[in-house]
């Protein structure tokens, strides 16, 4: 029953907020009426059209709502002179407008949200996760998130943004921002930035779901399917990146007998279908480079060269420095570690970049190939100093005592 009400709760949201055009208030109308459904449906049984359900209870929490404020009595009137659907009547259609939640996830990632907020508002109100769950996930307090969710309501309501599709333009910008929301939320979920584990699932398989419902919206966008592959071919690694005590595997190490061979086959079957549509976009790019890992049956059966010129074409495209650090990666895998280390020079003197752990790790992985062992013995401490994942920070002491034991 869970899974069921988080997939039916971005719906109702979106039919009841396009019914009443008040984001804030409609979502806590649906709240109550989901919270309803996890008393009374237990007792009584999951109705025959649980969506229809959950919208008639929320439509009448708001109508109640209303009736017992002036201020809304006098909005309430007003909308009624628009439309005489304002009132929900007994034999209300349950069904809602085919783009409502894709409408709802446009309007979680509005351009006037910072990309936190609209990470945290996206997993709240289409991913139906509680505050506190969400809170957990990114390690704040609840109060902290709460205020992030509400400051987020406030900007979208400040704004006065209707509740519509927005332009074709407007919409395509959106749709991006929508995507980037969804593939910071599974980046997060499977490795985790903070925390005693390296993964957390829930948080990967949410960012999942709702680029299931992206897709099955927009199911001709081939960046839409091309994050939805990038996803599931990454996803399909989970079981072997991990050993029994949670310690940290390293793809060239992973037991890929272990590797999710479904997901791994939906996902190139959807890249194959979006690269044939001609139109090439980064998501695309990178899930096409997590195929060729995947299709390696070993590590040293993967084609470099091939994940070389993706990676040449993917920096040409994206300004991500993360693309510029493993573009280093791959030339040292074709081109020997002296050209990888060549190449992370030029992300010393990116701010974004400098001074991340994952830089130092990366020096200290080609320093170790290039054999200057004290050197990659420095920088793996760097890295394991500068991280704040506890697997990542063990992973790269136990790398620095390895080679100092080599010595």
């Amino acid at each position: 029953m869970e899974y069921l009400l988080r997939e039916l709760a971005p719906q109702v949201l979106g039919a009841v907020t396009r019914r009443f055009r008040d984001f804030a208030a409609a979502e806590d109308a649906v709240q109550e009426a989901l919270m309803a459904a996890v008393l009374q449906w237990p007792r009584e049984g999951i109705p025959e059209n649980p969506r229809g359900w959950l919208i008639q209870v929320a439509s009448r929490r708001m109508t109640d709502s209303w009736r017992s404020d002036e201020a809304r009595r006098r909005r309430e009137s007003t909308l009624a002179a628009e439309s005489s659907q304002t009132e929900p009547p007994a034999d209300l259609d349950p069904e809602m407008e085919p783009d409502d939640t894709l409408t709802l996830l446009l309007m979680c990632c509005h351009p006037v949200l910072t990309p936190a907020s609209a990470i945290a508002l996206t997993l709240r109100a289409v991913g139906g996760l509680t505050t506190a769950e969400i809170a957990k996930a990114f390690l704040v307090p609840e109060a902290t998130m709460a205020q992030r969710i509400s400051r987020a309501k406030q900007s979208i309501m400040a704004s006065g943004v209707p509740f519509q599709l927005p332009t074709r333009e407007d919409r395509a910008q959106r749709l991006r921002a929508v995507l980037h929301a969804l593939y910071l939320i599974f980046n997060e979920g499977y490795t985790s930035s903070a925390g005693p584990q390296i993964q957390r699932l829930e948080l990967a398989r949410e960012a999942i779901r709702l680029a299931r419902t992206v897709h099955a919206l927009v199911p001709d966008d081939p960046e839409v399917a091309g994050l939805l592959a990038l996803m599931l071919l990454t996803a399909a690694r989970r079981a072997a990146r991990t050993g029994p005590d949670e310690e940290l595997i390293p793809l060239t190490r992973q037991d890929r007998t272990l590797w999710a061979q479904n997901e791994i086959s939906e996902g190139i079957a959807l890249l194959t279908a979006a690269l044939s549509k001609g139109s090439v976009g980064v998501y695309q790019l990178q899930a096409a480079i997590a195929a060729v890992h995947d299709e390696a049956a070993r590590a040293e059966d993967t084609d470099w060269p091939q994940i070389l010129a993706l990676y040449d074409l993917l920096e040409r495209m994206s300004d991500n420095p993360m693309v510029t650090l493993n573009h280093a990666v791959a030339a040292a895998m074709v081109h020997g570690p002296s050209r990888g280390l060549e190449l992370l020079q030029a992300l010393d003197r990116d701010a974004r970049l400098a001074g991340h752990h994952r830089l130092a790790a990366v020096r200290a992985h080609l320093l170790e190939m290039a054999g200057d062992y004290p050197a990659a013995i420095a920088h793996y401490r760097i890295a394991a100093d500068r991280t704040t994942s506890l697997p990542e920070r063990h992973y790269l002491i136990t790398q620095a005592a390895r080679l100092s034991e080599g010595k």
